[in-house]
């Protein structure tokens, strides 16, 4: 497996250097808006710490993600009406992970939609709103 690097597009968010549509934040993790939703509120979550994926994580880092995930899949259950909600996770290339930065897709779903295809870029402004949706649900927003 190869090395951490910190040049992906997740790191440069956390720096700040990439601007995201923030959902939450604590201590250890983050969770912000895809930008190419597959679904209404798609969102992903990431650790502030560095690693590649669950195949590199520390227990700690695993758990912190999965606490966050927890949380801001009931807030989008609430946000969004959503009948139940998809968890999504890849490792390696082969695994279909494109960022090499451990992370969390959540999907809210309703019965009957599916997903849409990936790597559609999807309209910011209601991506914003989308955002502003889940926090108000968290009551950080």
């Amino acid at each position: 497996m190869a090395s951490y690097d910190d040049d992906n597009i997740f790191a440069k968010i956390l720096r700040k250097e990439i601007p995201s549509f923030k959902v939450y934040e604590d201590d250890k993790t983050y969770c912000f808006m895809d930008i190419m939703p597959r679904a209404e509120g798609h969102c992903l979550v990431i650790p502030k710490s560095p690693c590649r994926n669950m195949l590199d994580a520390s227990p700690a880092q695993l758990a912190d993600c999965l606490a966050t995930v927890q949380k801001v899949a009931n807030a989008c259950l609430r946000a969004f009406g959503a009948d139940g909600i998809t968890v999504q996770q890849f490792n390696e290339a082969a695994g279909g992970q494109e960022v090499f930065h451990l992370h969390y897709h959540i999907l809210p779903r309703h019965e009957g939609e599916k997903l849409r295809p990936p790597g559609v870029q999807g309209d910011m402004d209601r991506i914003r709103e989308q955002a502003d949706a889940i926090a108000a649900a968290l009551g950080t927003g």
